[in-house]
């Protein structure tokens, strides 16, 4: 797969390396072998709390391109959520050149079909059995490179993961390989040109479990305005993918969020299962907002279907446009993992208590603590 420039893996990097760990972890990332199919090696690292909830929630929180299940163990919010809230994270670690995850073959892009979503997958088996995690409290996350392998495992293994966060990524199915390359790259899907209907992703997706009837996971795509790596118009294919599972209409939100859940981003929601969430002026990638996920988890209280905050409701088979608003950070604080700083911020500088404002990668990112 070729790579991304090195200017966009550098603001990858940057914008997932948070500048330490807020509290000392209780316990540490281990690696597990032998954990069951596994045809392409794909790396197995786990977190589990010294504190483990009964029947435990599990989320497998996936890599970017360059990345390893260490880095974003290091860079990503959940361990440190485990030991609040007693889930269990899986890392997996791509076995392919450049660490980015095979998103094009078909043994990845097929149910069981021998590709790192089996290796994958089998990770959640092992879990289940090994550790008592509830099978109705398996999630699925990632970024980048790791955001398209959310969406791939949510259509190749439906029946394992409740619900999907992705961060940057593309639709199931959209960097496929003409020639059957594994971990191949597709400019055209990179570059937001690969277009389908609603209708035509869903089957994309739902050919890769063929002769599945169950239900899918509930769905949740990020993605930034001024990315240059992954073209924004990825969001509106991986919306129709889902919106087309789900038997939604892409052109009626039921609510429109304006400033949700930072400032600048603009969350438009579909129904009960699918959310997408665009975000002004951010680049590759979005960054991972921790207490937002375990909320659409449903690991933490919240509503999964219509969060409060500013709405533009909009009546079935009707269309309005979002009402434009302008935010004020006058008096308001940020919750802990969230921006708080950084070149053209205009939300929230001060952090709610218990967190501090750090410099993650000054001048652009600063992030609650």
């Amino acid at each position: 797969m070729s790579r991304h420039t090195g200017n966009a893996l550098v603001a990858t990097f940057l914008l997932l390396l948070w500048s330490g760990l807020a509290t000392a972890l209780t316990s540490t990332l281990q690696q597990v072998t032998n954990f069951g199919t596994n045809p392409t090696n794909v790396g197995m690292y786990v977190y589990r709390p010294t504190t483990v909830s009964s029947s435990p929630a599990l989320i497998v929180a996936i890599h970017y391109c360059t990345g390893t299940a260490q880095a974003y163990f290091s860079g990503s919010p959940y361990a440190q959520l485990a030991d609040q809230y007693g889930f269990i994270v899986i890392y997996p670690s791509s076995p392919n050149s450049g660490t980015c995850w095979d998103v094009s073959s078909k043994k990845s892009l097929t149910h069981n079909g021998g590709g790192d979503s089996t290796g994958i997958a089998s990770m959640v088996a092992y879990a289940k059995t090994q550790w008592g995690v509830d099978s109705n409290k398996v999630y699925v996350t990632g970024s980048s490179s790791g955001g398209m392998m959310t969406n791939v495992l949510s259509a190749t293994y439906p029946d394992v993961f409740k619900a999907g966060i992705v961060y940057s990524g593309v639709a199931a199915g959209c960097f496929v390989s003409a020639a059957g390359g594994v971990d191949a790259w597709n400019s055209t899907c990179s570059g937001g040109q690969s277009t389908a209907s609603a209708a035509q992703w869903a089957s994309v997706a739902r050919d890769m479990y063929p002769g599945y009837t169950g239900s899918y996971p509930r769905m949740q795509e990020y993605h930034g305005t001024a990315d240059s790596t992954l073209n924004y118009n990825n969001l509106n294919e991986e919306v129709k993918q889902w919106a087309g599972v789900f038997g939604y209409n892409t052109s009626a939100p039921t609510q429109v969020q304006q400033n949700t859940p930072l400032s600048g981003y603009t969350k438009s929601i579909y129904g009960p299962n699918l959310q997408g969430i665009s975000a002004s002026g951010v680049g590759h990638t979005v960054p991972i907002q921790g207490a937002e996920d375990l909320k659409w988890f449903g690991i933490v209280g919240g509503t999964t279907t219509a969060p409060s905050g500013p709405t533009t409701t909009t009546a079935p088979g009707t269309t309005t446009a979002p009402v434009s608003t302008t935010s004020s950070a006058s008096g308001a604080t940020q919750s802990q993992w969230g921006q708080c700083g950084g070149t053209g911020w205009n939300g929230p500088t001060a952090c709610a208590a218990g967190a501090t404002c750090v410099a993650v990668s000054p001048p652009y990112y600063y992030q609650c603590q």
